[in-house]
């Protein structure tokens, strides 16, 4: 049986620092290709925030051809209209991949800790050491980076297992 070689996006959605990371899987072997963020500035308008991610993420794609994306799930947000910008936010990024044709793949930031550190009340931190740990990167990347980078691993995990317990493909 022939090893496949896949490239993961990972997308952590906000409207002022979007993290994105690109991971390869190869048989057991995990690498990160490209990891960073989409940062708009505080008083640059919403909707020009949601184009800066859409063209960002649709670039991205372009330069590096991942095969599927992987996006941290919703979450319940005291403050509407947090939720509702959030909302927005991910919409760009879910639209950037579905007009490059990529499947995309929802996780929650609970079984993206779960997968990563085997606690879905790990913190911030224990999951960025556990990225750079399972990448074997040379430094713990920015927070919203390694956020992403965690979403792509949790993807590759979940694609391990039997269809009816993976995530909800969007």
């Amino acid at each position: 049986m022939a090893r496949e070689r896949i490239k993961i996006l990972g997308i952590d959605t906000s409207l002022r620092s979007t993290g994105v990371g690109i991971i390869e899987v190869f048989g057991s072997e995990l690498r990160a290709v490209a990891y960073g963020r989409i940062q708009n500035k505080p008083k640059v308008p919403h909707s020009l925030c949601l184009e800066n991610i859409f063209n960002s993420i649709s670039d991205l794609i372009e330069e590096h051809r991942p095969d599927c994306a992987a996006i941290e799930g919703a979450f319940f947000a005291k403050n509407a209209n947090t939720a509702m910008v959030l909302g927005q936010a991910r919409g760009a990024a879910i639209t950037a991949c579905a007009k490059k044709g990529l499947e995309i793949s929802e996780h929650s930031p609970r079984k993206v800790k779960q997968a990563l550190v085997g606690t879905g009340a790990a913190q911030k931190d224990q999951v960025a050491k556990m990225v750079v740990r399972l990448l074997n990167l040379k430094e713990q990347p920015q927070e919203d980076a390694a956020d992403a980078l965690a979403i792509a691993i949790c993807h590759h995990h979940q694609r391990a297992l039997p269809e009816e317990l993976r995530a909800k493909t969007i």
